[in-house]
Formats: structure tokens, C-alpha cells, sequence
């Protein structure tokens, strides 16, 4: 798992230009799925077991970043956001391109308050002279993923990227645990531009057309000093939502997925997200509409360069969904 994780995590994929991890990952499931093949947008979809009924189980393979808009005669880089980027914690950080140029995010300093600052105050510094010096390694348009090894400390991962090659690497260890088979025939997409509005869950699942659909994805928690309310803390199991601010899961649905952690001596919680939404917002519109579930592993400081999540929690998570792969789906 810890190797998944970091292979994963460490893999250049901003949205839009999530190739890189997929084929990570394709690398890694190819022992264990019936057939592997990339839809028209992108999306990797692997497929296995048959009859029953026909699953999807997604998680999106593209990472929080910046663009670049513009490069000034100096060669600074001006950006704007990727994603859900909060520019308040961004200074100092390193960032890569995809042709393994780094450069260092900075903050005007005349005129300019940090912590009131916006993003046409930003500026990523590649240490070139001029533009031409600039534009001969990053050119306008370009797209820059933040820096960050993966540290494993006791439980915890620390790392770039958790959201949502977390969930990636969830559904790899699924893979690998069902063994090549399932009582369902599963569809496991890992889907592109999901920081973008769930570009890939809604062209994946309008293709496979699932009798039902989970996601695995991150969310947040309540456990650090002075936080929001959230019934969701680091180590003690997966997360089951309930809601969150584009889905309500129906209660057939997440009865289901409670009865399987407890039959399985799998460790949950329970989650309402009152804000943001994964890729079953997308996939439950298809078509005549399709029955959701969402598998969360809680993270802190998500959508932040460096996020936090517990093994625990992500090993509970991969039991659930190779648990799912396998249940009675009739009811659903």
C-alpha cells in the first residue's frame, strides 16, 4: 500500500494532464483486470469479474495546480489556479512543470499584505533572467503541479497529491485483493478533471452505464484545533457519506455499505460534508440516473500542498470497496 501511495503521489498530474499517473496505474492493476482502455476524454477504465450486477467505482487521478497566463519581461511567471487552489498558503512553496522545471511561488512585496493578497499578486520564479530565457523552458499555458515528497510517520502518510490518488491507490489495492475476479461485473475508472467540475466521471459513466456507482475520495475532518464541526477524525476508519453539498446518498445504498463494514469488522464513520462533492455528483444524472455511494477517507488540510491521511483509514477503505465488488446489489 505504502508503495502505491507513494508512486502515485510522486507522479506528475495536474488536471488536464493526467496520463502520466494513469499509466502508473495501469502498470500496477494490469495482473489483476479482465481488459484495461482509455475513453475519448481520457478516463483509464479497467474491467472485472461478470454477471450480477454492473458496478462503477471511480476516483479521479488529477491533482490541484497553476497555469501559467502570462510571463512577464523579467521572466516571472503569473498564474492562475487549477482546481480549488488556495493562494493564502501558497508562498515559498516549489512547484514542477511537466518537464521537470521548478520554480518557487512568490508574493509581491510593495504595496501588498500577505494574507490579503490575490492572485494577481502571485508570481512563480523559475530563476530566469528574461522572458526568452523563461519561454524556453515554460511556455503560456503550461501547467505546474506543487513539489512535495511522501513521508510515512507511525500511521499517518504525509504528502502532495492525497486528493485523490488516495482514492487511486485505493482502488489499485482493491484490484489486487479481489484477484482477478468479482461477483459483479466492475467497471474501475480513473477519471480525469474531477478538480474541474467531474469532467471525466460524467463522459465514464454515461459509457458503461452502471446499475449503481461509488467514489473513493477524501474529505475533511474535525479533529485539529478549533475546527468546523465534522463527525470525521483521522484513524478511526472510513468514512461513509451520507451527504455533501451536490449528493444526498440514498439510504438503501449506504445501509448497504454500513452492513458490509460491520460484517467485515471494518472500522467507519459516518460523513456529512455540508460542502464540495465528488465524482457520483456527476454519475448519478446519467442517463435515467444512477444509485450513488461515496467511499471518503478523512484527510486534513486538503486542497493545501501538504495533506494528512491515516493507513488505517485507507486500508478500511480498500476492504469496503473489494467488499462492495462482491455484495448482493438486487436490492439497490
Amino acid at each position: 500500500m505504502q508503495e502505491t501511495i507513494r508512486t502515485l503521489c510522486q507522479t506528475y498530474g495536474p488536471s488536464g494532464s493526467e496520463r502520466r499517473v494513469l499509466e502508473e496505474v495501469e502498470k500496477l492493476i494490469a495482473p489483476h483486470v479482465d481488459e484495461t482502455r482509455y475513453d475519448l476524454l481520457g478516463n483509464l477504465i479497467a474491467r472485472v469479474g461478470s454477471g450480477g450486477r454492473k458496478l462503477m467505482f471511480a476516483a479521479h487521478a488529477d491533482e490541484i495546480g497553476l497555469v501559467v497566463h502570462y510571463i512577464d519581461e523579467k521572466g516571472y511567471l503569473r498564474v492562475t489556479p487549477l482546481g480549488g487552489v488556495y493562494h493564502q498558503h501558497l508562498m515559498g512553496r516549489r512547484v514542477e512543470f511537466a518537464n521537470g522545471t521548478v520554480g518557487v511561488i512568490g508574493l509581491e512585496q510593495r504595496n501588498v499584505t500577505a494574507g490579503k493578497h490575490d492572485w494577481q499578486n502571485i508570481y512563480v520564479d523559475i530563476g530566469a533572467k528574461d522572458r526568452a530565457a523563461a519561454e524556453k523552458r515554460v511556455k503560456v499555458g503550461d501547467a505546474a503541479a506543487f513539489s512535495r515528497t511522501s513521508v510515512f510517520q507511525d500511521d499517518v502518510v504525509v504528502s502532495k497529491a492525497l486528493d485523490d490518488r488516495l482514492g487511486c491507490a485505493v482502488l489499485v489495492e482493491a484490484l489486487k485483493k479481489l484477484g482477478g475476479s468479482a461477483e459483479n461485473e466492475c467497471h474501475f475508472v480513473f477519471t480525469v478533471q474531477e478538480e474541474l467540475g467531474c469532467r471525466g466521471a460524467r463522459t465514464s459513466a454515461y459509457g458503461i452505464t452502471p446499475d449503481a456507482a461509488y467514489a473513493v475520495d477524501v474529505t475533511t475532518t474535525g479533529d485539529t484545533p478549533l475546527s468546523n464541526p465534522m463527525p470525521c477524525n483521522l484513524g478511526e476508519g472510513v468514512a461513509i457519506k451520507m451527504m455533501d453539498g451536490g449528493t444526498v446518498i440514498p439510504t438503501r445504498v449506504r445501509d448497504l455499505m454500513i452492513g458490509l463494514c460491520e460484517a467485515n469488522g471494518l472500522p467507519y464513520q459516518r460523513e456529512v460534508l455540508r460542502g464540495g462533492t465528488t465524482d457520483v455528483f456527476a454519475i448519478q444524472f446519467t442517463k435515467e440516473g444512477v444509485p450513488i455511494g461515496a467511499v471518503s477517507i478523512p484527510t486534513r488540510y486538503v486542497h493545501q500542498p501538504s495533506e494528512m491521511a491515516s493507513l488505517t483509514d485507507t486500508e478500511a477503505a480498500v476492504g469496503l470497496i473489494a467488499a462492495l465488488a462482491n455484495a448482493d446489489h438486487s436490492a439497490i
